[in-house]
């Protein structure tokens, strides 16, 4: 009975899922919550980031999001280094992702037909957030095949990637301060996110 139970809990394997139907699925769980809860729509970010931490982070390659922020900088960081810097961006990408949970407004999300060739392994799932009252927002995301499943590396809005909106910042740190100054900067925004929110 109890491992029945657990079995329904469980994402229905998305992992195994094509890189659309995933997107798709992981989008309507998380929605379907955030419209049921009146603690995430009325700011409360902690209820959010735990939705993401449940929901979203399985299917997020947070190290190759990293590695793609912090750019060429990446090779010269030691393995330490890189295991901070990725935790750090990580928390700073969910605090972002839950704060926007908290601003939803009954948005809807319109998945765009995705034409996947047999054996592609990088592959760019389109959708659009439409919005009450205004224009709809282009919401890309940019999975890659690993193992048996997909993994988000990148989630363009706009036009404008995530993961690279942030190199510049991170190329003028680590030139003035290095690894460590860009991981402290991480660290230090995070506390600041996490104060403002208490």
């Amino acid at each position: 009975m109890l491992f029945a139970l657990l079995f329904v809990l469980a994402p229905a394997s998305a992992q195994e899922l094509a890189p659309d139907a995933m997107v798709r699925q992981v989008t309507e769980d998380v929605l379907t919550v955030v419209r049921q809860d009146k603690d995430i729509q009325s700011g409360n970010t902690q209820k959010a980031i735990d939705l993401v931490e449940a929901k979203v982070l399985p299917y997020f390659n947070f190290q190759r999001m990293t590695a793609l922020a912090v750019g060429r900088d990446w090779n010269k960081a030691t393995p330490e280094q890189k295991k901070l810097l990725t935790e750090e961006f990580r928390t700073l990408l969910v605090r972002t992702y839950s704060n926007a949970l908290t601003s939803y407004k009954n948005q809807t999300v319109v998945y765009k037909p995705s034409k996947i060739p047999e054996g592609e392994t990088t592959v760019v799932i389109r959708t659009e957030v439409v919005q009450p009252g205004s224009k709809p927002v282009q919401l890309d995301y940019s999975l890659e095949k690993q193992g048996h499943g997909w993994k988000v590396y990148d989630v363009i809005v706009a036009g404008v990637s995530l993961v690279t909106n942030y190199r510049d910042t991170f190329k003028q740190e680590v030139n003035n301060t290095g690894i460590d100054g860009l991981i402290t900067m991480l660290s230090n925004r995070n506390k600041q996110l996490a104060a403002g929110k208490k």
